[in-house]
């Protein structure tokens, strides 16, 4: 893999699913390992962006006259709504989803995204502003969603071909317990 391509560029990369049947067992189970890492990162970044986008709305339906609470009052409830698993599903996971570790500055539209202060300046933005940062949210989530079936389609072709070794014998099953 080249460690100078962002991972996900390297997965959505024709190469990464080509001729699957003849990458080396230990270099399919990698792969595997690394579709797992990308979708616990990509997870991860989909709440951040939800949470904020749900106390964005939440403010809107407040300005609207919709919501009688304080945002404060609304937070636990608000927050709760993130409290279980993803619903999109994700990849299987045998443990916890834990924080993956985050550039402090980025690059990236989520990286920028997450790093705005806009919920410190929540009172003081005008109507338009929170439409604003509601719809620039929305476009890196679905750009992050996009990144995730991305990441599910190669995971689903790999454990294809691992599933095909192990039927056809070309794979040891005890491997299984040592493999990452």
């Amino acid at each position: 893999m080249d460690l100078n391509r962002r991972r996900i560029d390297q997965v959505a990369d024709p190469e990464f699913l080509a001729e699957l049947d003849s990458v080396s067992l230990d270099e399919l189970r990698e792969r595997r390992r690394v579709l797992g890492d990308l979708d616990t990162e990509l997870s991860y970044y989909r709440r951040l962006l939800h949470g904020r986008m749900d106390l964005l709305a939440f403010e809107m339906r407040r300005r609207r006259g919709e919501e009688q609470r304080s945002l404060i009052e609304a937070l636990p409830d608000i927050l709760a709504d993130h409290d279980r698993q993803d619903a999109g599903g994700g990849l299987p996971k045998e443990l916890p989803i834990e924080a993956p570790s985050i550039p402090e500055t980025g690059r990236r539209a989520v990286d920028r995204a997450l790093a705005d202060d806009f919920l410190a300046r929540l009172p003081s933005l005008a109507d338009a502003e929170l439409e604003e940062i509601q719809a620039g949210l929305t476009e890196v989530e679905r750009d992050i969603s996009a990144q995730r079936n991305v990441v599910y389609t190669a995971h689903e072709a790999i454990l294809t071909e691992l599933t095909r070794r192990y039927r056809e014998g070309l794979a040891d099953v005890d491997g299984l317990l040592s493999s990452p």
